[in-house]
């Protein structure tokens, strides 16, 4: 019998007494969902409308999910962790999305999908330095992780001739997006393992809070907070869109830390890259 400080649900499923490949399988359902949503609007928004506001839409974001996770019944009263864990995780965390929504405006989506795609290895490679977690993985694993990787790049990179759009922005802003996204797994999964009462939903809503001021400053020295609030008060059904993709890339989210707490999140990089 599992302990109770070990039981995961999702969205009001029991996972922990459900056999592994069901647990695999709820969980990466709820993540293709809603990034497969994600996905959609992201290129609509950025390709259709040229919209290219990566740290303004992320901060709409965050407070979407805010408000879902209130009615999921979630308060800080039920944190089992100090604030103060979540400081470093949540200026990752919004970093990542802020940079990986960005550079939509300098790369198509199949080049961005490239250099995500490598994100396997860094999240392994780092997750042996992250205090509470020290992992390491055996030689073959690293060598699938290469192999995976690059199958990915050669079919990514068929996609992406047909319709170019590169630039050393768009490369340097993605290449900081994965630097950051092979801590924050391994952050998160450390949490998880650290203290195992430790909930998706807390997890979410901690990083959400203190990582949604980490967006005030780019924002502002950037300009795009006044510029992307005029363009998107004179087309204000781009909110409608950035609302719906919050609630599907919220599910997405939920799923996704529920991959990291029960599988770790070298084997969460490797779903989220195949998809």
């Amino acid at each position: 019998m599992k302990n109770d400080e070990q039981v995961r649900t999702l969205f009001g499923i029991s996972l922990t007494e459900r056999p592994k490949w069901h647990q695999f399988l709820i969980c990466s359902s709820g993540f293709f969902f809603g990034y497969l949503v994600n996905g959609i609007c992201e290129e609509y928004v950025y390709n259709k409308l040229q919209f290219s506001y990566g740290w303004y839409f992320t901060f709409i974001q965050g407070f979407v999910y805010l408000f879902l996770i209130y009615l999921q019944g979630f308060t800080a009263k039920q944190m089992v962790n100090p604030w103060k864990t979540y400081v470093k995780l949540s200026a990752v965390l919004m970093g990542s999305h802020g940079l990986t929504k960005g550079s939509l405006a300098f790369l198509n989506y199949p080049a961005q999908l490239m250099f995500k795609s490598t994100k396997v290895l860094p999240v392994m490679i780092m997750g042996a330095f992250i205090p509470g977690l020290r992992r390491k993985y055996p030689a073959h694993e690293y060598v699938s992780a290469v192999l995976l990787v690059v199958g990915l790049i050669i079919f990514t990179l068929a996609d992406a001739q047909t319709s170019p759009n590169f630039s050393i922005l768009g490369v340097i802003m993605i290449s900081g997006a994965l630097i950051m996204d092979s801590f924050l797994g391994n952050l998160q999964e450390a949490i998880f393992t650290m203290n195992p009462e430790t909930t998706q939903m807390e997890m979410l809503f901690c990083s959400t809070v203190v990582g949604l001021p980490f967006l005030i400053p780019p924002m502002l020295l950037t300009g795009e907070l006044f510029k992307a609030w005029t363009s998107c008060s004179q087309h204000k059904y781009v909110y409608g869109v950035l609302v719906f993709e919050a609630m599907a890339t919220y599910i997405g989210q939920v799923s996704v830390l529920s991959l990291i707490a029960l599988f770790g999140a070298a084997t969460t990089a490797m779903v989220i890259f195949t998809s």
